[in-house]
């Protein structure tokens, strides 16, 4: 039962679960934390006069563990609520970044082009190509995160699975660097998305590419692969020890309905509980044989419903404000009646994103091209500041990541 405590009166372990004001209103990257330091303190002295804490959140969100993470290490909500682990630092603007993260998306696709076409041909996983297929992709989110979410979002798909790996993985290293997770887990979150969906290789083409609802025992079969990516793991040396175990879990669901072994909540552990929100983020964004992809804003209330159920609540808010209300790569129209690109967060302002307008109001192509910060109070010619009026449909207006910028 949450209840409303003056900010003078807070004591630190309190679960702090809703403010007196819009968390987008505030500094703090995390909705919902456990009260752990004096500066956490000093901020909600600054922007609140009362909060709702939740004591029973304070006593289980401790509970979150990952077993397969490994030395008996406890990865919590708890933890990622602490400010200081990991400062990341953005090391380059997103129009610089842009560059680098086409060039080494580009070599891991064609990495994972072959990995894919080897294991089909029934050879064994090279451990070398893995980190040669993620490495840069790792480095490019580390240095800012942006820019590869925004290729990821416009670059045009080929081979599902294919994509589906490299895209994952992408979505989840960016989501460690956001929960401020050590370096060594993001790499770790980076092999997981790669590789927990490899063993689609062994499932039958016509499964893999069947336009229609596939029938009890076909979905049976289905589900097979993540016991296939396991064993294919297990068979790898030079991976971490760690991916045949977290490659069982993204299936895996927080009410205990999913599958290979029906685990619930904790169980899942935290790895495995971001692979489940991410790979259901990507694969309703993508355009699958049997099903057209969502918008991404459509995609997070997708997840924002079903969290508690299917997800764990606490990791879909935080992933929800790691992607944004507006996420990247979106397609938006603005007050002005202008349409553009959402290229990058505002991680202190989720509702004043960087927006690059592509189309005026009359839906003409803009040459050159319009960069727009919603955050510094532009204003459109009514004298009202810009601001983004509504996402529009998938694929609306085209537009190639390459076509940015120029």
């Amino acid at each position: 039962m949450r209840k409303t405590v003056p900010v003078e009166e807070l004591q630190f372990g309190m679960y702090v679960a809703e403010l007196d004001r819009p968390w987008t209103d505030t500094p703090f990257r995390f909705q919902g934390f456990v009260l752990q330091t004096p500066e956490q303190l000093e901020t909600l002295k600054k922007y609140c006069k009362q909060v709702q804490v939740d004591p029973a959140k304070a006593e289980t969100i401790a509970q979150l563990v990952d077993p397969a993470i490994g030395t008996g290490a406890m990865k919590s909500a708890l933890d990622l609520s602490r400010t200081g682990k990991v400062k990341y630092i953005e090391q380059a603007p997103v129009e610089e970044e842009l560059r680098r993260a086409m060039a080494v998306h580009l070599k891991g696709k064609k990495a994972v082009q072959e990995i894919l076409i080897a294991l089909r041909a029934g050879k064994m996983l090279d451990a070398q190509s893995v980190t040669e297929a993620i490495t840069g992709l790792i480095e490019s989110v580390l240095r800012n995160p942006d820019a590869m979410l925004l290729y990821t979002q416009l670059q045009q798909k080929g081979d599902y699975t294919q994509s589906h790996a490299l895209d994952v993985s992408v979505y989840m290293t960016a989501f460690g660097r956001f929960l401020e997770m050590s370096r060594e887990d993001v790499v770790l979150l980076g092999h997981v998305g790669l590789l927990q969906d490899v063993g689609k290789v062994r499932l039958p083409n016509r499964l893999i590419e069947k336009r229609d609802r596939l029938s009890v025992e076909e979905f049976e079969l289905a589900k097979k692969h993540v016991e296939y990516s396991a064993e294919i793991l297990r068979e790898t040396a030079g991976l971490p020890a760690q991916l045949p175990e977290l490659a069982l879990l993204h299936h895996e669901r927080h009410d205990g309905s999913g599958y290979p072994n029906k685990l619930r909540s904790k169980e899942i552990g935290l790895i495995g509980s971001i692979g489940a929100i991410v790979d259901t983020f990507d694969a309703l964004t993508a355009r699958r044989p049997y099903a057209a992809p969502v918008a991404p804003s459509t995609a997070l209330s997708m997840l924002y419903k079903w969290r508690g159920t299917f997800f764990d609540p606490f990791l879909v808010e935080q992933f929800i404000r790691c992607i944004g209300i507006f996420p990247i790569g979106s397609t938006v129209e603005l007050n002005s009646g202008e349409s553009g690109i959402v290229i990058a967060q505002n991680l202190e302002k989720r509702l004043q994103p960087r927006v690059m307008v592509i189309r005026d109001a009359a839906g003409n192509p803009l040459k050159p091209q319009k960069l727009i910060d919603l955050s510094r109070g532009l204003k459109i010619a009514s004298g009202e500041p810009y601001r983004i009026k509504r996402t529009l449909e998938y694929g609306r207006i085209p537009m190639s990541a390459e076509a940015l910028f120029l």
